[in-house]
């Protein structure tokens, strides 16, 4: 497996955000530590991707109510041994909204190291999660994947009232900072 392109992403990504320098230096170290870390089976945690959509007109974003966690969160998953962790974002925002056309900033919007609760077939463990902002061509569909509960666009300005989520608010304030 070839660690490379997550370590210069992370690296850009520290360069650039250097408010957030802790956690981007937590996530290296997990990397360099883990052989197998784009790989969902190790332990006690791997890299996922995901992905902030934004519609058309930039008005509004994405969410899926995660059948598991039972939370309104972003789409994305696993990556499932992709090196380039935005195609593995871009794989799972095709997969999770049914849409397939999508303008992709290639720099990750955002990084989170999260636990995931255990369940019976499997234990608890870390997704260190790197994010990257798209937005969906106009006039498609959405269909809801098996991994959601509902799938709804929400108006830029009702997210903070319908989630504290700090990091799902994080990533509405760097998509409207991106947007000027």
């Amino acid at each position: 497996m070839h660690r490379r392109p997550v370590c210069e992403l992370l690296k850009a990504y520290r360069l650039s955000h250097p408010n957030e320098c802790e956690v981007a230096d937590r996530f290296l170290a997990f990397v360099d530590a883990h052989e197998d870390v784009l790989h969902r089976t190790c332990l006690p945690g791997h890299v996922t991707a995901s992905c902030w959509i934004l519609s058309s007109d930039g008005e509004n974003c994405l969410l899926t109510l995660h059948r598991k966690l039972g939370r309104w969160l972003q789409l994305g998953g696993h990556v499932d041994g992709e090196p380039e962790i935005w195609r593995a974002a871009l794989r799972e925002a095709q997969e999770e909204s049914g849409m397939d056309r999508f303008e992709l900033i290639p720099e990750p919007l955002d990084i989170d190291i999260h636990e995931i609760p255990g369940r019976a077939d499997e234990p608890a463990h870390l997704h260190h999660d790197i994010r990257f902002l798209l937005q969906a061509a106009p006039g498609q569909e959405l269909s809801i994947s098996s991994e959601s509960l509902d799938l709804r666009w929400f108006a830029l300005c009702d997210v903070p009232s319908m989630t504290s989520e700090a990091s799902i608010l994080r990533m509405l304030r760097k998509a409207q900072a991106l947007r000027g």
